[in-house]
């Protein structure tokens, strides 16, 4: 029985070594298998987001073309066909502002299509097509046009950059219902003949402008009084209505969270301001600063109303204001966006490799596991 044993015993032997080379064989076949790829695929992924990057600057250099041949040929028709300004600018808000709407849903962002700058420019879409010839809608609008809306041109600092399709809308948004009603105002013979129908009493100028009182009434009272009513469909619709939707979900963006998370991170007097009243009131505080801000950029638009001058100069400052903030953005905000996507790069990179090692680490405990196992 004895002599029988031992050769039983051998073969047991090489069979367990013969298993055991074979584990390791697999075991580095695996290895070489997720290094392969491994590699592969983050070459796949430099290789996609090289052609993402490609194609990002391609499409910018697109909308920059697009944007400054734009703004050019608006210029152009500014003075060689005044008439035709509000034409242009309802072309542009059939257009641009439902394709927004749409954009702005994909992001979360559809809550900023409820801000006053929309409301106004549907009113003004209305003046425009419908009631060209009222000219008490007319002074409504033009006090909407030159107050509230061309003041955030410069308080909330737009930048006219034409590498991005969203910022030219936000300007065009805020600054084009200014430029038309500058137009109608001062440089369109049509308007002026409308007005002043043959057979009918002609005035000294249009709009009437003789009687201060009545100035008051159109260009600041009956506009604040549109803008209350805005605000509070504003308050009813976000912090009623929806409020439940907000706060289930902080991702979807209003105004006022976007504006209080800026001024909170950046800790300026805005923020500062805000919480006069406490944390708990800073949505009201953010309300009466708004409201304190329409009623000086509402009371501005009569002496810019009355004077040509004047209301010149207030179209070269809210260019001017728009352009330089476009500056500002493509020389110090973009260079920091760039620096920190490269140190994002940076940081990822390693994070992979890591990863590879760690895998390849995993697969070596594993698989001398298996090589033991048997015993």
């Amino acid at each position: 029985m004895s002599n029988n044993e031992e050769p039983v015993e051998e073969t047991n032997g090489d069979s367990f070594h013969i298993v055991k080379q074979g584990l390791k064989d697999r075991s580095k076949k695996v290895a070489q298998t997720k290094e392969i790829l491994s590699k592969q695929l983050s070459k796949q992924a430099v290789k996609i987001a090289k052609q993402a990057e490609e194609h990002e600057k391609f499409i910018n250099k697109v909308t920059h073309l697009v944007g400054v041949l734009g703004f050019g040929g608006f210029c152009f028709l500014l003075g060689a066909r005044p008439q035709d300004i509000r034409y242009v600018y309802c072309l542009f808000y059939v257009i641009f502002v439902p394709l927004r709407w749409i954009y702005y849903r994909f992001k979360k962002w559809h809550y900023y299509l409820l801000d006053f700058c929309y409301y106004a420019n549907t009113i003004f879409l209305v003046d425009l097509l419908l009631y060209p010839r009222n000219e008490k809608f007319f002074m409504v609008c033009f006090s909407f046009a030159e107050g509230p809306l061309a003041w955030a041109l410069i308080v909330w600092r737009c930048s006219l950059v034409f590498s991005s399709l969203d910022k030219i809308v936000s300007v065009l948004i805020h600054l084009l219902p200014g430029l038309v009603f500058f137009t109608i105002r001062w440089w369109d013979p049509a308007t002026f003949a409308a007005m002043h129908p043959e057979g009918t009493s002609r005035r000294a100028s249009w709009p009437y402008v003789e009687d201060k009182s009545y100035l008051w009434v159109w260009l600041f009272w009956v506009p604040l009084f549109a803008y209350t009513l805005w605000q509070a469909l504003y308050f009813l619709i976000v912090n009623v209505l929806r409020r439940q939707r907000l706060l289930r979900d902080p991702e979807v963006m209003t105004s006022y969270r976007e504006l209080s998370k800026k001024a909170q991170k950046a800790n300026n007097v805005w923020w500062r301001l805000s919480g006069l009243l406490g944390d708990q009131n800073r949505l009201l505080m953010f309300i009466l600063l708004q409201a304190v801000f329409t009623v000086a950029t509402m009371a501005l638009t009569v002496p810019i109303f009355l004077s040509y001058e004047l209301h010149v100069v207030f179209q070269i400052l809210k260019v001017s204001a728009s352009v330089w903030n476009g500056g500002s953005f493509l020389l110090e905000v973009m260079p920091r966006q760039v620096i920190l996507k490269e140190k994002k790069k940076l940081e990822v990179q390693p994070v992979l490799t890591e990863r590879d090692q760690s895998t390849d680490d995993d697969g070596g405990t594993n698989n001398s596991a298996e090589a033991s196992s048997p015993n």
